[in-house]
């Protein structure tokens, strides 16, 4: 009963913070400190679930891009999500490849949460300055397929972040079309890399000793939390800035340096 509350907890974090822009690495890392590490395959799991669940929120989305792309507007949104999706899978593999992967350990994960906080406040007050746009430009489309292969590489610096605020930055000002690229664009991604790492696990071995179970859980778990935290997220931002999640990221960093200098 103990661990399967605990499983029911992971579950919760990785629900919450997949697709909020506060770094699901980061908050498992430091959850994982006290309730215990889990398995490589667990971990992989309970994204697979977060990553369902918004893919089941955008399925008219998907469906419409999927089955209308002879419209001109709907083609033109598929490829760029295409283009931005090749990016990060072409520079993601380049960075696998060469081992340029910074280390899940606290400090760099602190810092990452300061300075991406920082950005989004940066980022929200160019926007504010801008007229309200909703076109998503080639180079947004390129510059997103490049925050995320950053995200992937910096822990704590939370793929939604990276890429909702590059967005803004750079021609989207308007806060709901740069989201919504970004979790579409995050959608393929996410599989993608959840695949890729749950088949190494499994060529390693690490499926023959899983507590099958505590997956199963976790997976429903983080669905069932994510799929109510990206409708939560996605009213929100229509009436609101995200600054309160800077401010939190800024906050818990900072924290993390104080309470844990060493890093461990």
């Amino acid at each position: 009963m103990h661990d399967l509350i605990r499983v029911i907890v992971l579950g919760i974090i990785e629900g919450i913070t997949e697709f909020l822009p506060i770094s699901s690495t980061g908050h498992l890392l430091i959850a994982e400190r006290w309730l215990g590490a889990r398995s490589d395959l667990f971990n992989v799991g309970i994204q697979a679930g977060a990553i369902l669940a918004v893919t089941l929120i955008y399925w008219k989305r998907i469906w419409q891009l999927l089955t209308q792309w002879r419209d001109p507007a709907n083609r033109d949104y598929l490829f760029k999500l295409i283009v931005a999706f090749l990016i990060t899978a072409v520079l993601g593999l380049i960075a696998v490849k060469h081992g340029f992967k910074l280390p899940e350990t606290v400090t760099p994960v602190a810092w990452a949460l300061i300075v991406g906080g920082f950005w989004m406040l940066a980022a929200e007050q160019v926007a504010a300055r801008k007229p309200d746009r909703r076109e998503i430009t080639w180079t947004v489309a390129i510059l997103v397929g490049i925050a995320q292969m950053v995200a992937g590489i910096f822990p704590g610096t939370s793929r939604s972040a990276a890429t909702i605020f590059a967005a803004m930055l750079f021609g989207t000002s308007n806060r709901e079309s740069a989201t919504e690229f970004a979790f579409l664009v995050g959608i393929p991604t996410m599989y993608a890399a959840t695949g890729y790492e749950m088949l190494k696990v499994l060529q390693d071995g690490g499926a023959a000793h899983e507590d099958w179970t505590a997956l199963g859980v976790g997976f429903v778990v983080s669905a069932i939390v994510a799929f109510i935290a990206v409708k939560w997220l996605l009213g929100y931002i229509r009436t609101h800035r995200f600054t309160p999640f800077a401010i939190y990221r800024i906050a818990l960093g900072v924290a993390l340096l104080l309470l844990l200098p060493g890093g461990a």
